[in-house]
């Protein structure tokens, strides 16, 4: 996690591509323990993304979800796969046991509606 993160100006946020993304396919990461890989609708594109979310949710569970995602993310290698973009959680720790949720939308809008 981002300790000690600095006030960013409204510019800062702009430049945020936050997108409404449907998980079109999901699995276990063949090389970690804690990452599952998932194939996500943009709309106008489909890509990977690659999320620390074993131990929370099942693969199957995801799929045909409505998460958001940062989409212009600059992609990142995770255990040898490429991750282009990542999900937006919560996460709490309290009595020593941590959760997390993953956000998503009220009611069905679309792959790739932006979100503000």
């Amino acid at each position: 996690m981002c300790e000690n993160k600095p006030t960013i100006s409204y510019e800062d946020f702009c430049k945020l591509d936050l997108r409404v993304a449907k998980v079109i396919e999901a699995e276990n990461h063949p090389n970690a323990d804690k990452l599952i890989c998932m194939k996500i609708d943009l709309g106008n594109e489909q890509r990977q993304i690659i999320a620390g979310l074993r131990g929370y949710y099942e693969p199957a569970e995801l799929i045909g979800k409505e998460i958001v995602v940062v989409a212009n993310l600059a992609p990142r290698k995770m255990r040898g796969l490429e991750s282009h973009g990542m999900l937006l959680a919560a996460s709490d720790e309290s009595e020593g046991e941590k959760s997390l949720v993953i956000l998503t939308t009220e009611r069905p809008i679309g792959a790739g509606a932006e979100v503000s």
